[in-house]
């Protein structure tokens, strides 16, 4: 009898186990995803005022514009 508990207690995990953190890993992943499609647009349009300010007060002629 105490051996099979004590065998029970051996076999039982505590802690998170490789499913639980796939879960976690893949909770993540999408909510990243779904930041970069809320605020993607907002975050660009914030570099291009940026980079379009920094061209502008240099004097310099470069341009933001993505190459072809």
């Amino acid at each position: 009898m105490l051996l099979r508990i004590r065998c029970r207690e051996l076999i039982d995990e505590d802690g998170a186990s490789a499913v639980e953190y796939g879960l976690l890993i893949a909770g993540i992943a999408a909510l990243v995803v779904a930041m970069v499609f809320l605020f993607g647009g907002a975050v660009g349009d914030l570099f291009d005022t940026t980079c379009d300010s920094v061209g502008t007060g240099s004097g310099d002629s470069m341009s933001c514009a993505e190459s072809p």
